[in-house]
């Protein structure tokens, strides 16, 4: 993997698979490189395919006193060492902070996102969240963010017990930063998204979330809005990566 340094120094690692324009990849809440790795395969036949460790994650570095526009400093990091603009794409809060970078003046040639979660912020969860990361109850952490997404108890229970709670727990301090990202869940001013903009929302979908994406794409000045059958939250790759590839490309889903 490659390095490159944002605006205040932190090192921002990514990964490039394929060849043509780039396209970046950005990943919501427990998300990482490897999270967009399968994506990145499915589009690398056509595109430089970026997947990169927001801060705190993977080998990328992190700093004191998280602020949302270091992680719009780190993207456009990401964009410059990958030849100065690309399309970008944002899963779930990665893609909240997607259309709220574009709108900052990250450089974006087309933008894409795949069920941003407005509507669905809490005034109070990003604080929550650090007092909890503060006292070292990371568990606690993961536990709240699943609850906070409608996980039902035994659900919950049932993740605890499973084979990707290590993960989740190592990945909880993170946790504050898609809050910050997401704040009261209010869909900002995205009129400087001058760009073509795709918003995906899965056929299954809760409702919510169907509704987050449809607030996105009403903001948005120039959007299509794709319906994925049959999709949920939990998207398949080999059902998103055709539909980002005609985008992409120029083309209407």
């Amino acid at each position: 993997m490659a390095k490159v340094r944002s605006a205040d120094g932190v090192g921002v690692e990514f990964d490039v698979v394929g060849s043509g324009p780039p396209v970046v990849l950005v990943g919501g809440a427990f998300m990482d490189a490897g999270s967009t790795a399968g994506l990145a395969a499915g589009l690398a036949g056509e595109f430089s395919a970026v997947s990169y460790h927001r801060r705190g994650r993977g080998g990328s570095g992190d700093a004191p006193g998280y602020a949302v526009e270091r992680e719009f400093e780190d993207l456009a990091a990401v964009v410059g060492a990958v030849g100065g603009s690309a399309r970008l794409y944002g899963m779930s809060s990665g893609g909240v902070l997607v259309l709220k970078a574009v709108a900052a003046g990250v450089p974006a040639e087309r933008v894409a996102v795949y069920e941003p979660p407005f509507g669905a912020g809490s005034p109070t969860y990003a604080e929550e969240q650090e007092a909890r990361i503060a006292a070292g109850d990371r568990e606690g952490a993961v536990v709240a963010f699943l609850e906070v997404t409608g996980m039902p108890a035994e659900a919950v229970d049932a993740v605890r017990r499973g084979p990707a709670w290590g993960h989740l727990v190592g990945m909880a301090h993170t946790l504050p930063y898609d809050g910050r990202v997401v704040g009261d869940g209010s869909v900002p001013d995205l009129s400087a998204v001058a760009v073509p903009a795709l918003v995906c929302h899965g056929g299954a979908s809760p409702e919510a979330l169907v509704r987050g994406a449809r607030a996105a794409a009403a903001a948005l000045p120039d959007v299509t809005v794709a319906v994925l059958p049959e999709q949920t939250h939990q998207v398949e790759e080999g059902v998103l990566a055709p539909v980002l590839l005609d985008f992409y490309r120029g083309l209407t889903p």
